[in-house]
């Protein structure tokens, strides 16, 4: 293996609270965020009987080390699944339990216990709760124009001539595209959060998508000349999903052309780019990359961190600002990179990498 001079991590260096106890029962390591939740010093848990430097209760009061009897239980156990448990004083943490055996069906050799705090839990609920509220407040407008024309329509269809007739029936469908456009933004969501969004490679043009999506805004009515194509270089072979790029760049677009102003500039490049992501090493990507730049006033230096995350949005012409969060993880599923800056003249700047050459299952 290459790449540079690694060392171990520490039992410190994790984020998440860390004992282990030995074949006897004893705590051989309790690092610091372990110290930190539990408000214990490992000096007084270190050598200590496991049910003693972390006394856990259940909800109902029970002592959990009594209940789940990690070394005298089922031999093929081979841990506890995360849950919230009490530490003395009422204190809330998640706690997850491994069982380390040195054959399957053995003596547990180690306890492998991780602890973690609540209030990642508590933000992910309160997300879910926004995401909700946001859904039902997007989801309102439209169903509620659907019900009103629809009824309308079957109480006094005869008073209505032809062309009124069209109008309501045009309005009706426009906002039932808005309910599946929302519906699908959710699905995708759903599978970015949980790792499962599915990529379905072939080999695309980003150059004739590119051309597609512009061609579509002028024929929306959107001037020509509001639109600079640059295309440097012959790119190497692309592969991705093509309908999940297309959601990128009909995303990246409509942004730009909604929120800023000037000329919409779109350049395509071959590109190398270094990828500093924490907890894996740095990696290169070698393909294409995508710019989609505006001269509009920009997005403030302090807001581009948060640009990718659920519900923010750039202004109040409405949306549900789930866009770019989702254009992030359809991106990051094809191995790439996407980042925001200003643009040379002063706009927003979206510019996304994604690898080219053959994919694996083709190799």
């Amino acid at each position: 293996m290459g790449g540079g001079n690694w060392a171990p991590i520490e039992p410190d260096d994790l984020p998440d609270g860390l004992v282990v106890a030995d074949a006897h029962g004893r705590v051989m390591v309790f690092n610091r965020a372990a110290e930190r939740l539990t408000g214990r010093s490992a000096h007084h848990a270190i050598g200590v009987a496991l049910d003693r430097a972390l006394p856990l209760e259940d909800l109902d009061g029970r002592r959990w080390w009594q209940l789940t009897d990690p070394y005298g239980g089922l031999a093929v156990r081979t841990g506890q699944p995360e849950r919230n448990l009490l530490l003395p004083g009422g204190r809330e943490v998640l706690v997850c339990a491994r069982y380390v055996r040195d054959r399957a069906g053995g003596p547990v050799r180690q306890v492998v216990v991780t602890l973690r705090g609540t209030e990642a839990r508590r933000r992910t609920e309160r997300s879910h709760a926004e995401l909700i509220a946001t859904v039902a407040h997007e989801l309102r407008s439209p169903l509620t124009s659907v019900k009103g024309f629809t009824a309308t329509l079957l109480a006094k269809w005869e008073r209505f001539n032809d062309g009124q007739k069209r109008v309501m029936l045009e309005t009706v469908d426009a906002d039932a595209d808005r309910v599946v456009r929302l519906i699908a933004e959710l699905l995708d969501i759903s599978r970015i959060d949980a790792g499962r969004l599915e990529i379905r490679r072939q080999r695309v043009d980003l150059a004739a998508a590119v051309r597609r999506h512009v061609e579509g805004k002028v024929a929306a009515g959107i001037p020509a000349d509001r639109f600079d194509i640059r295309v440097a270089g012959p790119l190497g072979e692309q592969w991705g999903d093509p309908d999940k790029l297309d959601q990128v760049l009909a995303n990246l677009l409509e942004n730009a052309v909604r929120h800023g102003e000037g000329t919409v500039t779109i350049e395509l490049a071959p590109a190398k780019e270094l990828v500093e992501q924490a907890g894996t090493p740095p990696k290169v990507i070698e393909g294409t990359a995508v710019t989609v730049s505006d001269q509009g006033v920009g997005i403030a230096e302090e807001a581009m961190p948060r640009v990718f995350t659920r519900f923010w949005r750039g202004s109040k012409r409405g949306g549900t600002g789930l866009g770019l969060y989702i254009v992030k993880g359809i991106v990051e599923a094809h191995g790439g990179v996407i980042r925001i800056s200003r643009a040379p003249g002063g706009g927003a700047r979206f510019r996304f990498v994604l690898p080219a050459g053959i994919p694996d299952f083709m190799l």
